[in-house]
């Protein structure tokens, strides 16, 4: 087949472009620099994913068999109308649109099943407002023409190139023998997925014909907390955690971010308690999720080869201190 992916150089994408090399596919992907790291077998098409004329027309002009929307603008955004225009442009011959969606297009709770209600389209946060936007659209052009779109959300998703800092800035401190603050001591739900199971999820949707039209939760089943994750690193790396429960209350106020300065908790981690059902796309792409303790291994096994990232660890001690 012919595939395109936009976006595909950094995280997801690189796990979704080697199955797909592997498994003999004539693969290009668009963004926006003028090569990239993934071979020579992969094509090179040079876009920003805003300049929606640029991108129409190459979409278009490829005539690709399916295409893989996995790129998120963090800057400015990519709504729902930029998605739906690049799905447009596909032709009449697509066999699959897979749209890399995310929990946070949810109504945030527990237990979130694919049938449950997605945030409105005035949502204010406006990555869950574009996500779930997006997937409606696409659900709309599939019930209007059986436009072969596939969704997927997955919740944090860990692994080998991670983008954010996450898992590594727990390793950095727990190697560093630093004590972890846990913001109201841990029990709020965070669910995870390896980025090799999502990859896979992605790609089976090719394969399988009932994927089209349809939505899948992917992650580890094992539920998890911030808590337990954090404890679970410390396993994996050969240490013995040291938890400071700290009222979130007291974080917020002393000036905690989830991005940027004064990070206390690894970037985009301390949210509101999420959990989703993973049972569909085992039952129906015949992926089963990889047990975590396995999957966070390989996670830290590359985390160990890269280098190591300079750490300032002021605004935690001044909050471990003023909440003793």
């Amino acid at each position: 087949m012919r595939i395109l992916l936009i976006g595909g150089t950094l995280f997801m994408g690189r796990a979704i472009v080697a199955r797909l090399i592997a498994r003999g596919h004539d693969v290009s992907v668009l963004h926006r620099r003028d090569t990239h790291d993934l071979g020579d077998q992969v094509r090179n098409l040079k876009a920003d994913r805003r300049d929606l004329p640029a991108v129409t027309r190459l979409v278009s002009q490829g005539r690709f068999d399916a295409v893989f929307d996995l790129a998120y603008d963090w800057q400015h955004g990519t709504t729902a109308d930029e998605v739906e225009a690049v799905a447009q442009s596909c032709g009449n011959n697509l066999a699959r649109y897979v749209f890399m969606s995310s929990m946070a297009a949810y109504i945030p709770g527990l237990n979130r099943r694919e049938t449950d209600a997605l945030a409105p389209d005035d949502d204010a946060n406006a990555y869950a407002q574009h996500k779930a936007s997006a997937e409606r659209r696409l659900m709309r052009m599939h019930a209007a023409t059986g436009f072969p779109v596939t969704t997927f959300r997955p919740p944090f998703v860990h692994g080998p190139h991670q983008p954010f800092y996450r898992e590594q800035f727990f390793w950095d401190r727990l190697l560093a023998g630093r004590p972890i603050i846990l913001p109201d001591g841990g029990s709020t739900a965070m669910p995870w997925a390896f980025v090799e199971d999502v990859a896979e999820s992605c790609v089976r949707a090719l394969d399988v014909r009932e994927a089209a039209g349809q939505a899948f939760n992917v992650g580890h089943v094992e539920p998890t907390t911030q808590r337990s994750f954090v404890e679970t690193l410390a396993r994996i790396a050969g240490t013995d955690a040291r938890l400071v429960a700290v009222p979130r209350a007291h974080i917020h106020a002393a000036g905690g971010r989830i991005i940027g300065e004064n990070l206390y908790f690894g970037e985009f981690l301390d949210l509101p308690g999420f959990s989703m059902i993973v049972e569909k796309a085992p039952r129906v792409l015949g992926v089963t999720p990889t047990p975590i303790d396995k999957a966070l291994q390989r996670g830290y096994e590359w985390y160990r080869t890269q280098p190591k990232r300079p750490a300032d660890y002021s605004f935690e001690d001044r909050l471990l201190a003023s909440a003793s």
